[in-house]
């Protein structure tokens, strides 16, 4: 079963990101040799066990609904400095790979949350449940395709 994407989601800026034009926002405009997902920010407090997470979409419910978001966008950054990039729905069993590890990001992988997400809180919540099975597909892609990693150079970003 694949999961239903809608509605549609609100995009989270990173506003003190630097854009490649003045124009567009940075995660279109992104600067050379900027990190997978440059422009979407970091989540407070929300590392675990060295790595952590960005949001791509917002996962603050409407204000004036009571239902939680169904799905969104996120990221992890690896204790490498390394990125890859998460799908996350509420319902429905999506396929595990979104796209296989390539230069510059260790891959995009979906998961079926199993708490609801009304906000950040929620959201931070369920990424740290899934941090055993990311750190599986890190550990894999640091072997089998090492330039999707930052292998052997420890960043702190």
């Amino acid at each position: 079963m694949v999961a239903k994407f809608d509605p549609p989601m609100r995009a989270v800026t990173d506003l003190n990101a630097e854009s490649a034009d003045p124009n567009l926002p940075p995660w279109i405009a992104r600067p050379k040799n900027a990190p997978a997902y440059h422009g979407f920010p970091l989540l407070e407090g929300s590392e675990c066990e060295g790595f952590k997470f960005g949001v791509i979409t917002s996962p603050d419910a409407d204000s004036t609904s009571e239902e939680a978001v169904s799905w969104g966008d996120a990221y992890v950054v690896a204790p490498d400095g390394s990125r890859a990039g998460i799908v996350w729905c509420t319902g429905g069993e999506p396929e595990p790979v979104v796209l296989p590890p390539s230069e510059g990001r260790w891959g995009v992988y979906a998961f079926r949350f199993s708490h609801p997400v009304r906000n950040r809180h929620d959201l931070v919540r369920n990424l740290h449940e899934i941090l055993p099975r990311l750190r599986e597909y890190f550990e894999a892609a640091r072997i089998s395709h090492p330039e999707s990693t930052n292998s052997g150079m420890l960043r702190d970003d």
